[in-house]
C-alpha cells in the first residue's frame, strides 16, 4: 500500500480545489509543500486535523510552506468544511481516487470489527523539486503541525 518513500518523486496530480480549480503538483515548483490526506470532512478527527493546521497556517507559510488538504469528498462537501471552520488553504476532491490511489493512501481499513476500504491519514511533505523529504503515517491529529516540523529535524 505505502509504495512512495522518502527521496521519491511526488506523484502528478491534476485534480480541483473547492472552487473548481485545477491544481497540479507541478504548480508547486519552489515552494515547500505539505500534502495531507484525510478521511472525510467535518468528522471529529478530521476537523480537529484541519483546525491544527489552521491554527498553525500563518507560521508555515512564513517557514515557505503551502498547505493542501486531499479527500474523496467533492467540491461542495469541502466548501462547507472550509467554511464552517475557516479553512484558510485548499482542498482537493479527488472524487475518483486518483491521487489517493497514486500516493497509495487508499485501501483496506480495518474499525470497531469491520474491514472495509478507505482513505489511510498520511501526511507528505514535499520539498522545492517536488521530491518527498518525509512522509507522516501515524498522524496525531491534534499535534499534527507539531509533527510535521518534528519530521523535518
Amino acid at each position: 500500500m505505502f509504495h512512495l518513500k522518502v527521496g521519491d518523486k511526488a506523484p502528478e496530480f491534476d485534480i480541483t480545489d473547492q472552487n473548481g480549480n485545477v491544481h497540479k503538483i507541478a504548480d508547486y515548483q519552489g515552494k515547500k509543500v505539505i500534502l495531507y490526506f484525510y478521511p472525510k470532512d467535518l468528522t471529529p478527527g478530521c476537523t480537529t486535523q484541519s483546525c491544527d493546521l489552521r491554527d498553525n497556517y500563518e507560521s508555515l507559510i512564513k517557514d515557505g510552506f503551502e498547505v493542501i488538504g486531499v479527500s474523496a469528498d467533492d467540491e461542495a462537501k469541502h466548501q462547507k468544511f472550509i467554511a464552517k471552520h475557516d479553512l484558510p488553504f485548499n482542498l482537493l476532491a479527488d472524487t475518483d481516487r486518483t491521487v489517493l490511489n497514486r500516493y497509495g493512501v487508499w485501501g483496506e481499513k480495518k474499525f470497531m470489527g469491520k474491514i472495509y476500504d478507505g482513505i489511510h491519514r498520511t501526511t507528505f511533505i514535499i520539498d522545492e523539486n517536488g521530491v518527498i523529504e518525509s512522509i507522516i503515517n501515524k498522524v496525531k491529529t491534534k499535534i499534527h503541525t507539531e509533527q510535521i516540523r518534528e519530521s523535518l529535524k
